[in-house]
């Protein structure tokens, strides 16, 4: 995208950025990239509290990105995977996260001297 471009499109990136790009979100859309999964497993997985993964999950499937499916069971079972839709973020999702891994430490460094200026 040209920066000439950002002036129509910058309002609907950003829009899409906040709602796609909070913590959990990304998450979710990592995990699911590995498969289906039903709520508590995901939950467990995550270490995260029912109410702040069911909003996510409720987002997610509002955009189109994950699909929820409910099984007649008792308990009902819930299980969630991405949509085609959903799949089409699998490859930016992972390049973020593989560059989050690779340069997790040079940023620890950057925060820590930064840091360490800002006292002084």
């Amino acid at each position: 995208m040209s920066p000439s471009a950002c002036t129509s499109d910058c309002g609907r990136i950003g829009e899409l950025l906040s709602r796609l790009g909070d913590r959990w979100s990304i998450l979710v859309i990592f995990r699911l990239g590995h498969g289906k999964m039903r709520f508590n497993a995901l939950k467990r997985e995550l270490g995260i509290s029912q109410r702040m993964l069911s909003l996510p999950l409720r987002e997610l499937e509002r955009d189109g990105l994950i699909l929820r499916t409910q099984y007649p069971t008792i308990p009902p079972a819930v299980e969630y995977e991405l949509t085609e839709l959903g799949q089409s973020l699998r490859e930016p999702v992972y390049a973020v996260a593989d560059w989050l891994i690779d340069h997790g430490a040079a940023v620890d460094r950057a925060r820590a001297a930064f840091d360490a200026a800002a006292e002084t």
